[in-house]
């Protein structure tokens, strides 16, 4: 029932400031988050951030803090990743996620990957002169 579709990836220059777009179908949930992780090839997947319908607290992975912004449009039902300097070492699949929590969470900080339900395909951000 839950659906989430990736979008705003491709070709940047180093330096440049794409904002990929995470549309979610299913909705409205009572209670979830949603995270933006990203996996190249043979590697493990990694969290970069994620953001709850209930809080504004919007943690984010050590690599990225100062360059990706994650943010939401609860009217457009979707979730976005704001990624400026990129760097060729931000060259992956970058993917959206979202877990469903039952009850109210007082986490603050990101689920862990497991966690998540459902998973969108993925958009490829490659980063290149």
């Amino acid at each position: 029932q839950v659906q989430l579709v990736e979008s705003g990836g491709g070709l940047v220059q180093p330096g440049g400031s794409p904002r990929l777009s995470c549309v979610l179908s299913g909705l409205p949930l009572d209670y979830y988050a949603i995270g933006w992780f990203r996996q190249a090839p043979g590697k493990e997947r990694e969290g970069i951030s994620c953001i709850r319908n209930s809080d504004d607290t919007t943690p984010y992975r050590d690599s990225v803090k100062g360059r990706f912004t994650i943010s939401r449009d609860d009217d457009k039902n979707t979730v976005f990743l704001q990624m400026n300097s990129l760097k060729p070492e931000d060259t992956t699949v970058y993917y959206c996620a979202i877990k469903i929590y039952v009850v109210a969470s007082d986490e603050t900080g990101c689920p862990p990957l497991w966690q998540y339900d459902y998973w969108g395909q993925g958009t490829q951000v490659t980063v290149s002169a």
